[in-house]
């Protein structure tokens, strides 16, 4: 079977790479070439760029519920299509399309219309002053801003952070990641048939080292937002920080989810507790990748936990019962095997999975990962410190709240936690005192797009959702009147 070109999306054209140069993209469930995606340079991005600065004044200038019409109109074009992008999102990523079909699609379309009406219904401030005089804000989009979102959940998180991005009125240059391509270039494909001007939407494909330093590094490029790598933001946030660009940073994650020994351990608790650690073979990185679990109930936890892991079938994304599909790339397999290489060298207890595994049929060479739950670490240990991003889960073992909350906080890292407990006194104070921003409790991935979302410490810089995301996207101008 031939293999696709994707195109570049610049001034509303798709247009193939000025330098004529390609890169490999390959279905993770069979190992095979299936894609080229442009391998874009510092002149592509540019000429995105200087699209996106002659379209931003008229994008800026036309009235908020126009602009939402045209994400509404995206969002429609792309619902239409459902299914079609359902199957290109699990064939680039090697998720279960079951799983791309139930969540990440559908959450690209709900960014996308979330936005839109989130923009015609933000209000602005005012505050009247006693000395005769009222202060009024107006928030203005930056005019260019880029976007670079991470090979996990290619469309979902492309869109969200595109939607809020067009929606405030900014011209956008945006760069999905290179090992994902396909579902962001269909919808830049859609973005023409939706009427978009041109210009307004760039969508340039390309490497990191190439492609996005090239986007971080544009005078012309106001803010950046990006979700990807801690290592990776760190030079993002070097870069941008002499031009006093703003950036949003979305990063890593050590996440622990906590149970209690009062904790509601139904069938349907347990099965989402296993949930947080295997979804998406635990390429999210809001996964709880360390369990902890109170030292009285930790013998009969493990062993009803091991047993719905044991139960998780890891299969062809391609057939409905596959709870787990193939890690994304042979690279990212490669390093997931040497973590948990690594978790044995440490001491660890390898309870189940801990191989590679191989398929038969059409996924013979695919990159699959059984799911791996490993006990007898520390906290302290590489393992329990370094973000794996596969479906490994560690088991440990704490006595009370002050220990559970010393393990919990005991990372470089603060993006999510959930805690399972029915004390509702202690539900609230353990909120407090965990350093992570989103806690869940009692659950695990419930999101209200409301709500501001990112992370602390090395989990990042900054908040996407809601109303803090348009406010990223711009700039506050007080107006002072004396009457």
């Amino acid at each position: 079977m031939p293999s696709t070109r994707l195109a570049n999306l610049i001034d509303g054209r798709l247009q193939a790479p000025l330098e004529n140069h390609w890169l490999d993209v390959y279905e993770p469930a069979t190992g095979t070439l299936f894609a080229h995606c442009p391998d874009s340079t510092a002149a592509d991005v540019d000429a995105a760029t200087q699209a996106a600065q002659k379209a931003a004044p008229g994008w800026a200038a036309t009235p908020s519920d126009e602009r939402a019409r045209y994400l509404n109109r995206l969002a429609d074009l792309i619902e239409a299509r459902l299914d079609e992008f359902a199957e290109l999102e699990s064939r680039d990523s090697g998720k279960p399309v079951a799983l791309a079909k139930r969540l990440d699609i559908p959450r690209a379309i709900s960014n996308l219309r979330f936005f839109a009406a989130a923009i015609t219904a933000w209000d602005s401030e005012s505050h009247a002053m006693e000395t005769g005089a009222i202060n009024y804000t107006l928030r203005r989009p930056l005019g260019v801003v880029g976007c670079i979102s991470p090979w996990n959940l290619p469309l979902y998180l492309f869109t969200w952070k595109i939607a809020p991005a067009l929606a405030s009125g900014n011209a956008v240059v945006a760069k999905p990641s290179e090992i994902t391509p396909c579902t962001a270039a269909l919808l830049g494909e859609l973005s023409i048939e939706a009427g978009f001007p041109p210009g307004v939407l760039n969508i340039v494909q390309g490497r990191g080292p190439t492609t996005g330093q090239a986007i971080v590094e544009h005078p012309a490029i106001k803010a950046v937002s990006f979700t990807g790598s801690t290592r990776t933001g760190a030079s993002i946030a070097a870069i941008a920080a002499p031009q006093f660009k703003k950036v949003s940073l979305e990063l890593g994650g050590k996440n622990p989810a906590i149970v209690f020994a009062d904790a509601d351990l139904s069938d349907e608790n347990l099965d989402t507790i296993v949930r947080s650690g295997f979804a998406n073979q635990g390429e999210i990185c809001l996964c709880g990748s360390r369990l902890l679990v109170q030292r009285s109930i930790y013998d009969a936890f493990r062993e009803r936990y091991l047993a719905r892991v044991k139960a998780l079938r890891v299969g062809d994304p391609q057939e409905a019962s596959s709870d787990l599909g193939a890690l994304v790339s042979s690279e990212h397999f490669d390093k997931v095997m040497r973590c948990i290489a690594q978790a044995r060298d440490e001491g660890g207890n390898v309870l189940i999975g801990g191989e590679s595994l191989k398929l038969n049929g059409r996924c013979t060479n695919g990159w699959f990962v059984a799911p791996t739950v490993i006990d007898g670490l520390s906290n302290d240990t590489m393992t329990n410190q370094q973000e794996i991003f596969g479906p490994v889960v560690t088991l440990i073992p704490f006595e009370d709240e002050t220990e559970a909350l010393a393990i919990a906080n005991g990372t470089g890292y603060g993006l999510a936690a959930s805690l399972w407990t029915t004390d509702l006194s202690r539900a609230h104070r353990m909120a407090n005192q965990l350093e992570f921003g989103i806690v869940w409790i009692n659950c695990w991935l419930l999101r209200d797009l409301r709500t501001p979302f990112g992370g602390s410490k090395q989990s990042g810089v900054g908040r996407e959702g809601g109303v803090e995301a348009l406010r990223f996207f711009t700039e506050p101008r007080n107006i002072c009147i004396r009457y």
